[in-house]
């Protein structure tokens, strides 16, 4: 028997009539389709109440907002005083009253020291002004004028190379020449030695020992002909990384450099450094 003939006969049979009894076919539509596939059943935390607090705030009223009308028939009344105010606070006219009197005897304090600040200043003007010129005319000013400094200390530098250790002892400017009375406007050389005019020769002049031997010279050279006494300050200048920088650093650090040590105002490296250039000289290789 075909399908076709099987569906006749039970359309035909008395138990099509009866709705539950006979088998229904539905087409799936698209618009009763579920929103959802999940299962419908309540979650753990859905019993939780929220609290207050934490929900979620209404949402804004679309009503427009009345302001309060005003009229202006009325006179304006102020506030009463905040409670937190100290109750001595000034509040009426009477209190105004006095804070103006207090106030107009502070402007006449004020008034006065202004014109006290001012007769001190004319009078500091005045001494100024006798002071600044001399009995013969000239400028007799305490303060320095550009130009008017004068440099009092020595210098010494101290050249460190590979192979030998310089050390020059430089006057500041207007030193006065006891032979011929002049005086020199720049720095003039005191002394210049070299670890070679201590009669070390070629390779022994680069050791530390011929350095420090060096630094003991000068500075005995220095005590025995009395520069001690004539050099102020002192000022040391390190150029070079050879053995002689550290070799004369221990030397004035030392019993050596005990008279000069206390005169010494200020320590600079000096060293040279090249920053582009031209060609550096071939480097010298020894053996």
């Amino acid at each position: 028997m075909s399908r076709t003939a099987s569906r006749r006969l039970l359309a035909q049979s008395p138990q099509s009539l009866i709705p539950e009894l006979a088998p229904t076919f539905r087409l799936p539509l698209r618009c009763l389709r579920p929103f959802s596939n999940t299962t419908r059943r309540r979650g753990e935390e859905d019993d939780i109440k929220v609290p207050p607090s934490m929900a979620e705030p209404a949402a804004p009223s679309s009503r427009p907002y009345s302001f309060p009308s005003i009229s202006r028939a009325q006179p304006y009344t102020p506030p009463p005083p905040s409670p937190s105010l100290n109750p001595k606070a000034a509040t009426g006219a009477s209190s105004m009253a006095e804070l103006s009197k207090t106030f107009g005897g502070m402007t006449s304090l004020i008034s006065q020291n202004r014109g006290s600040r001012a007769a001190q200043s004319r009078r500091r003007s005045s001494i100024l002004d006798t002071l600044s010129l001399s009995s013969d005319g000239t400028s007799g000013n305490l303060l320095p004028e550009d130009g008017d400094f004068t440099e009092r200390a020595h210098q010494l530098h101290i050249m460190a190379t590979r192979h030998n250790c310089h050390i020059t002892v430089v006057r500041p400017p207007g030193y006065r020449n006891p032979l011929n009375g002049n005086v020199s406007n720049n720095r003039t050389v005191l002394m210049s030695v070299a670890c070679g005019n201590l009669s070390f020769r070629h390779s022994a002049r680069k050791h530390y020992d011929s350095a420090f031997q060096l630094a003991s010279y000068v500075m005995g050279v220095l005590k025995s002909r009395g520069h001690i006494k004539d050099i102020q300050q002192l000022e040391v200048y390190l150029r070079g990384f050879g053995a002689g920088r550290e070799a004369v650093t221990k030397a004035l650090l030392g019993l050596e450099g005990a008279a000069l040590r206390g005169k010494i105002v200020k320590v600079s490296d000096a060293t040279r450094l090249k920053f582009g250039g031209t060609r550096s000289k071939k480097p010298r290789r020894l053996g």
